[in-house]
């Protein structure tokens, strides 16, 4: 069963074309990885697909819920009624972290499932507490983000995308903030989600990570998926224009 279906999407900022009819789908349980040089829309295509960015024309699908759709050349945009609905099947996790520093780490962590879904508030902070301690933060629960490490600010917002049971989480560049010893942190917590068979959609320049977590890897260049596949495309590529931005990388 696909969570996600993007279909012809199509995204330009003036007259620069950033996504040039782009189609892809990620079933239920799948790792995604999308890879490739700065500037290859690998993030603008992320933000369409969780609703920050509006699409020009194409067709945005989770489950049988379609937020948008192309209608005479022009995408349109489902109500927002609908379009409520479906952020309720995905969480995002930013690169520099998003938490509200003037709430504490628990905080973060409950606020959406009270004042978005209007939870229970007992019942939420026992589910909160309890993936903290998933994110080894339980010990961290009352401190405010500024007294937290980069790594330990990033689990806590993964935490906190967790909070709201999302069908499927989006991570836009996880460890790109992070320096190495750090991103082993963060890197060991969405490995263990990809064994509890987390439905995620990475953008990352972590190849090995890539190689390791994911079951399906997207190579974006100049706004078009040059080439997808297994994880065995990063080693072997059949693209010469892959071929050269691994060999860059490996550089």
């Amino acid at each position: 069963m696909n969570i996600l279906s993007m279909q012809n999407i199509r995204k330009s900022f003036g007259e620069r074309e950033v996504l040039k009819d782009i189609s892809l789908s990620v079933a239920e349980g799948q790792v995604t990885a999308i890879i490739g040089p700065s500037g290859s829309g690998k993030s603008t295509l992320l933000r369409c697909a969780t609703l920050l960015e509006t699409i020009d024309g194409g067709s945005v699908t989770y489950l049988d819920k379609t937020a948008a759709w192309e209608e005479g050349g022009k995408a349109k945009y489902a109500s927002a009624q609908v379009l409520r609905e479906v952020r309720s099947c995905f969480g995002l996790v930013f690169q520099n972290f998003n938490l509200f520093p003037h709430f504490s780490v628990l905080r973060n962590v409950m606020d959406a499932p009270v004042h978005v879904l209007g939870r229970n508030k007992k019942e939420v902070e026992e589910e909160a507490v309890a993936l903290l301690r998933r994110m080894g933060l339980e010990d961290h629960a009352a401190n405010y983000p500024c007294q937290l490490s980069g790594g330990q600010q990033q689990r806590v917002a993964i935490a906190r995308a967790l909070a709201m049971n999302p069908k499927v989480l989006f991570f836009d560049e996880p460890t790109s903030a992070l320096d190495p010893e750090l991103t082993a942190e963060v890197l060991k917590v969405i490995r263990a989600l990809a064994e509890e068979k987390m439905t995620m959609v990475i953008v990352t320049h972590e190849m090995n990570f890539a190689k390791l977590v994911a079951d399906h890897v997207i190579f974006m260049d100049g706004g078009v998926i040059v080439e997808e596949g297994g994880p065995g495309i990063i080693d072997d590529p059949s693209h010469a224009r892959t071929r050269a931005f691994l060999n860059k990388l490996e550089g």
